[in-house]
């Protein structure tokens, strides 16, 4: 995509259990140019079928009992997360072919 960078960081601890990396946007031009949005995680399915993403949240509580508030949403067409999910799980196949190489 132009205007932004895909980071990704391992989880190199394995902790918590199946979660595969950290990713993080980098912003290259335009009005966010110099900044990063953070907080994007992928995993690994529970059922081990492929892949998740999930998206920066900010917990609180109600009545004792833990939510989340999702911080990144779409305004109207509830799809709209797809192409960043998209857009990160291509950058982690990438990562993740680039480190295979490495070892070989």
């Amino acid at each position: 995509m132009d205007g932004m960078v895909v980071k990704i960081v391992a989880n190199d601890r394995s902790n918590p259990p199946g979660k595969l990396a950290d990713a993080e946007l980098h912003f290259t031009s335009g009005p966010l140019e110099g900044l990063k949005l953070i907080g994007f995680g992928i995993w690994e399915r529970r059922s081990g079928a492929g892949r998740n993403v999930t998206f920066p949240a900010r917990q609180y509580s109600v009545n004792g009992e833990r939510r989340s508030f999702a911080l990144l949403r779409p305004i109207v067409d509830a799809t709209a997360q797809d192409r960043i999910r998209e857009l990160l799980l291509q950058a982690y196949a990438q990562y993740e072919e680039q480190t295979e190489e490495l070892r070989a």
